[in-house]
């Protein structure tokens, strides 16, 4: 008897880690696809929207990127639907099959050259089935693995499919630094690129093949064997307060929080080292690669303490700490990456001095668009695209004179003239400007001989730290916080509106506070704000979830 039920324990274990596997290892393979286009948007850019200049081009293709996130609560309802219908398997592996065969026509999809205005149609059409797919896919993996997960163990199981963004990301990265560094840049940018979404294709079979081994989650079984499966998952789920009002709570209670500090933490630290603080791409890649790799291991350790002390009071503590600390870590940031800059702007900060209604909204994601309505569009356009914080400041006075712009780099002032006042070389406005800026010390970009790499991995991997925190419980959470019969699409919805559209476009969003304002921890307050709301109402209105039984 003891052989047998030691024979038995063996193999529901062995059980348990094919459920992971198979699921872990299909969302890494979605999470690769869809970070793939992200990776290449420059070269799809000049690939499928070359009919256009290259700015709209660029700008057309980052539009094409973020519908994916736009989509993903939509495929949420979509495949969440499905999946408390029909079951939990076999939706994900629709899912699964739509982001591998959109990923590979991706690869063999003509250019602009070759079939027009059709071409970026059609790829915009395949971004779309995209995120429909991802928004399905996260929670049938999430519910798949949770259901056959033994009481008290959720938590670590589930964190396993947490991890998978991030080795998603590696997959994607590393394929990529690959065939570049195989067939050249020159040939990788003509048709090389086409290679990484190729490949995918392989991938999907091998995953598929994997999942096919598996069988439906018990706890689908059991409903399906008792007739307790929902006929009506959306109303049910939507239609009801009863269970609407968990919706809510989740998405504010726990997501959004949990989105902002992920993105933050992952994406726009990545996009504050290159695009603020002036450190080249390699550098800034390989240090942000080196966190990510000492911190993916946490996702597992705070899913696992998560089964001990409960979900709630992990994310809410991550959501705490960043609301605190973001500030002073990202100034930290600063001065580990860019202390040349650091020590500038303490020494002459720099001010813009103008009269009211002299300066555009200041908003160019890919620093290639022209602001030269003003002295004033024109000043704070040149500091935007080096890179130099200021403050504007608005003069009242009748004394001042409308017509002029100073900008103050410490106590220095320089005038900048209105375009119609000017008649020398283009460029020769800002010249007077960027000497002034020189004398003072602000760099062109930051000195690699002054980087403090270990202080920028420590800090980089503090963020990330925040980020396993909020994000290895919260599969086990939504899981648990709603009933079986409506699970996958209940918890799909408030993921993905979080994640998609809270997280997914918080580097827009946050570049776009930066460039009105000149200050460039001013984005910071769109996390911060988020994640301080998430505490407040998780801590009002969240409840713990880690000891419910989900089979109800």
């Amino acid at each position: 008897m003891i052989g047998q039920a030691a024979g038995e324990t063996a193999e529901t274990s062995q059980s348990q880690r094919k459920v992971i596997l198979a699921s872990s290892l299909g969302t890494v393979f979605e999470w690769y696809d869809f970070y793939l286009y992200g990776l290449l948007a420059t070269i799809i850019s000049a690939q499928f929207f070359s009919g256009v200049d290259e700015t709209t081009g660029f700008i057309f293709a980052l539009a094409a990127f973020a519908a994916g996130f736009a989509v993903r609560p939509f495929g949420a309802l979509v495949f969440g639907r499905i999946g408390d219908l029909v079951g939990r398997k076999n939706t994900f592996l629709v899912t699964m099959g739509l982001m591998g065969l959109s990923t590979f026509l991706v690869g063999v999809l003509p250019g602009y050259a070759s079939i027009g205005v059709a071409a970026p149609v059609l790829l915009v059409l395949l971004r779309l089935v995209q995120g429909l797919a991802l928004g399905g896919e996260y929670g049938g993996a999430a519910t798949y693995v949770a259901e056959h997960a033994p009481e008290g163990k959720r938590g670590l199981f589930t964190s396993f499919i947490q991890t998978t963004a991030t080795l998603g990301l590696f997959a994607a990265l590393g394929v990529v630094i690959i065939i570049r560094s195989l067939i050249g840049e020159e040939a990788f940018a003509d048709w090389g690129w086409r290679l990484p979404f190729l490949i995918s294709v392989i991938l999907l079979g091998v995953s598929l093949w994997i999942r096919l081994q598996l069988e439906e989650s018990p706890v689908f079984q059991q409903m399906k064997a008792e007739g307790t499966t929902s006929k009506a998952p959306l109303t049910e789920a939507f239609g009801r307060w009863a269970n609407l009002k968990w919706v809510v709570i989740a998405l504010f209670g726990a997501v959004a929080g949990q989105a902002v500090v992920w993105y933050s933490g992952q994406f726009y630290a990545l996009f504050f080292l290159e695009k603020t603080l002036k450190v080249d791409g390699a550098t800034a890649n390989i240090m942000i690669a080196i966190a990510l790799a000492l911190g993916t291991p946490f996702f597992i350790f705070f899913g696992w303490l998560s089964d001990k002390i409960g979900r709630k009071p992990i994310i809410l503590a991550g959501c705490t700490l960043a609301a605190l600390t973001y500030f002073p870590a990202f100034q930290m940031l600063t001065s580990a990456a860019n202390p040349a800059l650091a020590e500038a702007q303490a020494r002459a900060p720099v001010t813009v001095l103008t009269s009211h209604g002299k300066c555009s909204f200041q908003f160019d994601p890919i620093g290639k668009n022209k602001f030269n309505g003003s002295g004033c569009d024109i000043a704070k356009s040149y500091l935007a695209k080096a890179g130099i914080p200021y403050e504007h400041v608005v003069q009242n006075s009748r004394r001042w004179d409308r017509s002029i712009t100073i900008v103050r780099v410490g106590d220095t002032g320089v005038d900048i003239p209105e375009p119609g006042q000017y008649d020398g070389a283009e460029g020769g406005m800002t010249k007077p400007l960027e000497t002034a800026l020189k004398a003072a010390g602000y760099p062109a970009r930051a000195d690699p001989a002054r980087i403090d790499k270990p202080m920028v991995v420590a800090i980089l991997f503090y963020l990330v730290l925040l980020v396993t925190m909020v994000y290895g419980p919260i599969a086990a959470l939504l899981v648990e916080l709603f009933p079986s019969r409506i699970r996958y699409t209940a918890m799909s919805l408030p993921y993905h509106i979080g994640n998609g559209w809270f997280g997914g476009f918080l580097p827009t969003t946050a570049f776009a506070m930066v460039a009105a304002t000149g200050n460039i921890y001013y984005g910071l307050w769109y996390p911060v704000v988020v994640a301080a709301a998430t505490v407040v109402v998780g801590l009002l209105f969240l409840p713990e979830t880690f000891r419910r039984p989900i089979h109800a």
